[in-house]
């Protein structure tokens, strides 16, 4: 009887432990996407990151490239590709939406080809929180540095 109650307890507990993690994952967005060339805008918490944010708190500069705009999107999907922490759940023309998962959260984050100024526009966004403790803003910029690694800058 002994037996079956501390088996009975660490089934609980157990459950209790997945029902906390299903709780920092958070939803997916229901509106993720760009709009005429124009990612989603942050929240006014400071758990996101921008490249087109117009606010000092929420920008972040986007990927600059030199040649070819796709040749650079490939290269950035490569390099997103190689992150052990990423999945990449949407791919179209020129737009990726990725998640960014850590222990207990996801991140949402996304990358949008802007052709003419030869730049991929960021954002990346905490599911959960008010505060990210600069998660967003340090992931994004070791994008950036894996990226023009790559590029040979």
């Amino acid at each position: 009887m002994r037996y079956l109650t501390a088996v009975f307890a660490k089934v609980i507990g157990m459950g209790a432990v997945a029902g906390l993690i299903a709780a920092c994952v958070g939803e997916r967005p229901k509106n993720p996407g760009a709009m005429n060339g124009v990612l989603l805008s942050c929240p006014s918490s400071p758990n996101c990151v921008s490249s087109q944010a117009t606010d000092e708190g929420h920008r972040i500069a986007p990927l600059k490239f030199i040649g070819e705009p796709g040749a650079a999107f490939l290269l950035l999907k490569q390099v997103l590709s190689g992150r052990r922490d990423t999945k990449i759940m949407t791919e179209a023309d020129g737009y990726l939406r990725v998640e960014f998962h850590t222990t207990f959260f996801i991140d949402d984050a996304e990358f949008l080809l802007d052709r003419n100024a030869q730049v991929i526009h960021v954002r990346s966004a905490s599911r959960l929180g008010y505060s990210d403790l600069g998660k967003n803003r340090s992931r994004m910029e070791d994008v950036r540095r894996d990226f023009e690694t790559a590029a040979g800058k």
